[in-house]
């Protein structure tokens, strides 16, 4: 039954990441691997020298993210709050100013595999803080954050599962 149940999350998960716009699956899938360190990154992702600029301030910018790991189940209160979340909200701004996360299905689904289930609570508040920072642009701040449902803002409670699919790039076999 345990086997039944971890593929049909599976099949769930993948289900979730499908009906991701285009660019959304890039970035997570590109995201992951840096994070990961699955692969050259640059040589995977990178289209232009801007696209290498931005995965290199990426990478430095995810080194931050076993720290973020460690802190999570350490934040019990004002005092413990401020590393935790300026370190989160900082990494979620520049995800976000990239402007290949449309929403904050796609944003949860990615920070869920980076930071873990533990991360969930956390979420909704790191999404608005850095949605609603002056470097999004006017018009993407209003669409990220009328993303975020009432139910998703104001859950009673979070899983605990860990995420059981990573998306990775699939390279084409030559003909």
């Amino acid at each position: 039954m345990a086997r039944y149940d971890a593929s049909g999350m599976t099949i769930s998960e993948m289900r979730e990441f499908a009906s991701f716009a285009a660019c959304e699956q890039r970035y997570i899938r590109r995201s992951l691997d840096i994070a990961l360190g699955r692969g050259d990154a640059e040589h995977r992702w990178a289209r232009s020298g801007d696209e290498i600029a931005s995965i290199r301030q990426q990478a430095s910018l995810y080194a931050e993210i076993p720290m973020l790991r460690q802190l999570i189940g350490h934040v019990d209160g004002l005092d413990s709050l401020e590393p935790f979340m300026g370190s989160l909200i900082r990494v979620t701004a520049f995800d976000l100013a990239q402007g290949r996360i449309t929403g904050f299905s796609a944003y949860r689904f990615l920070y869920e595999r980076l930071l873990g289930a533990e991360a969930r609570p956390w979420l909704p508040g790191a999404f608005c803080g850095a949605a609603a920072l002056p470097m999004i642009r006017p018009d993407r701040r209003r669409h990220l954050l009328q993303s975020i449902s009432e139910a998703a803002a104001t859950a009673h409670g979070w899983s605990t599962r860990p995420p059981v699919f990573y998306p990775e790039f699939v390279e084409a076999e030559a003909a």
